[in-house]
């Protein structure tokens, strides 16, 4: 296709963003902020795309954040610059690890308020000696972090100033040039405690531990580096509302927001074509934003992937319960409370994750899936009806890990969510005093209140290839030290191989997890120009 470039007088408006999620309100709010004129369209009835909330259960007044649930990416940085009222609660509780097959149920409980029961815990599931070695795991992580998280809503660094801003290569070899299992093996001595530190590396992505491409590293870095900390918060009201703070802001400045709004086609010399209540339209911008994945965003302009796009595969599932209160744990040392405060994880042992990925490669589930979990209304039960809040009822998200969109062929995915849905439920209760099911609630038709999402899910609603919910590979957050850098879409990772498009969404370098960081980035790079 040629790359006709109009006059500017040809352009409706000065910015065409093509879908409304949390990245393409964010450029919207910081362009329409700049004066600039803008548009968003988005294909479905609201804007917010994974980052939204909905009341998932018919007759049932509780408001679940259905795809993304937690915030650490979101820089302060945004939220300042874009005055945003988000609030943020902060979980007392790092996570809580049963081991697999004790018979008393005797778990991990890392308290972030208090140092000696957390050491005592270490020493009641046999790892004294990771006490101090699990700490000193995530003081080096938060070396790395604290020199690469103020550079995410600055212009590309390379690899090379990268690597001499942390100034530890012993660190960098380990964190970014290696595969991340070796500094695990190498720091930890518990199958249990390495388990809890790899979870951090596979979330959404099918990886070996010691995959030498080293998705898993990369996965793990963005896990660890946020706000310099790496802390994941609760949104207070739920996810959605994060994403109706950005809608606000953007509406105030200026920004229209279309939704209903199919984009068809997007032709590089800026003009997008949409159907809209049965309508077909056309607006021109002299940029075009694209916060989809850059496979959607390649059909849209009839183009093959260049270079050819690795399979876009996401890699877990996702079961949201609504229960009449908190399940008794084996483990009755532990207040349940302590124990879904934090993440929850379940047969997540180091040498259970590796054979879950070694076993769903070949097609065979494992007995018991590697999963977590995470209780939002502990921290903010604002998400239900202040009625149901007083009955004790809590929300539970479990996370399976390892479950690959491959697994899902056309035709079978009501029959495959449903075998996931068992598994997910299956290894809940390997950890429980009492089945998880005898405490759902039930919804206005009678029916239990339990969601099943897979990644075939995941692409059919959000228009995600293959359920990927980074919307493909994720990148390092710098450039390769000969990667062209001339144009401040090179220089912001927003950059497509026409001038006019720039990509705005989690597919862009830095992007990934509900951050705003594609959105940012692709305002500052039209802003530059």
């Amino acid at each position: 296709m040629t790359d006709r470039s109009p006059s500017p007088s040809a352009a409706t408006h000065d910015i065409v963003i093509v879908g409304g999620g949390h990245n393409g309100l964010t450029a919207a709010a910081y362009l329409a902020r700049a004066g600039k004129s803008v548009i968003l369209l988005e294909r479905l009835d609201e804007v917010g795309g994974a980052a939204v909330s909905a009341q998932a259960f018919p007759g049932v007044e509780a408001r679940l954040s259905r795809y993304s649930y937690l915030v650490s990416l979101l820089p302060q940085r945004i939220i300042e610059d874009l005055g945003l009222d988000i609030r943020l609660a902060r979980r007392r509780y790092s996570s809580y690890t049963p081991v697999p097959g004790d018979p008393d149920g005797a778990g991990l409980l890392i308290d972030n308020t208090d140092a000696a029961a957390t050491a005592a815990s270490f020493t009641r599931v046999g790892a004294a000696e990771d006490a101090e070695a699990f700490d000193g795991v995530y003081e080096s992580t938060g070396e790395l972090a604290r020199a690469l998280w103020p550079t995410v809503t600055e212009p590309l660094l390379t690899r090379s100033e990268a690597r001499a801003l942390v100034g530890d290569d012993e660190l960098w070899q380990a964190l970014i040039e290696r595969p991340i299992g070796e500094f695990i093996e190498a720091r930890l001595q518990s199958d249990l405690v390495r388990g809890v530190v790899a979870t951090d590396a596979l979330i959404g992505t099918f990886a070996s531990l010691g995959d030498p491409g080293l998705a898993q590293n990369r996965c793990f870095l963005y896990h660890v580096i946020g706000q310099g900390t790496g802390e994941w918060d609760v949104p207070v009201g739920g996810m959605g509302a994060v994403t109706g703070e950005l809608a606000r802001v953007a509406r105030e400045a200026g920004a229209r927001i279309v939704t209903g709004a199919e984009v068809t086609r997007i032709d590089p010399d800026g003009t997008v074509e949409y159907r809209r209540n049965g309508h077909d339209r056309s607006v021109v911008g002299r940029h075009v934003l694209a916060n989809v994945a850059p496979g959607v965003l390649d059909r849209l302009l009839g183009e093959p992937a260049d270079p050819p796009a690795q399979k876009a595969e996401g890699a877990q599932v996702k079961v949201n319960l609504l229960l009449k209160r908190l399940p008794r744990l084996r483990d009755e040392a532990i207040d349940p409370k302590a124990a879904f405060g934090g993440t929850f994880h379940i047969n997540e042992t180091y040498t259970q994750l590796e054979e879950a990925y070694a076993g769903m490669t070949r097609g065979v589930m494992p007995e018991l899936l590697p999963c977590e979990i995470y209780c939002h209304t502990l921290a903010d039960p604002s998400i239900l009806d202040p009625e149901l809040a007083e009955t004790g009822a809590q929300t539970i998200t479990v996370f399976g890990l390892h479950t690959p969109d491959r697994w899902l062929t056309d035709g079978n995915n009501d029959a495959t969510r449903r075998r996931l849905q068992d598994a997910v439920l299956a290894s809940l209760n390997s950890v429980l005093a009492e089945p998880v099911e005898d405490l759902l609630l039930t919804d206005a038709d009678g029916n239990p209140c339990i969601e099943t999402k897979t990644t075939r899910d995941l692409e059919q609603a959000l228009n995600m290839p293959g359920g990927n919910i980074f919307h493909g590979p994720l990148s390092w957050p710098f450039a390769e030290d000969d990667d062209p850098l001339d144009t401040p879409a090179q220089r912001w990772g927003v950059a497509t191989r026409h001038p006019r498009i720039l990509l705005c969404g989690s597919g862009a370098r830095r992007g990934g997890a509900v951050s705003g960081l594609g959105g940012h980035n692709a305002a500052m790079a039209v802003l530059e120009g």
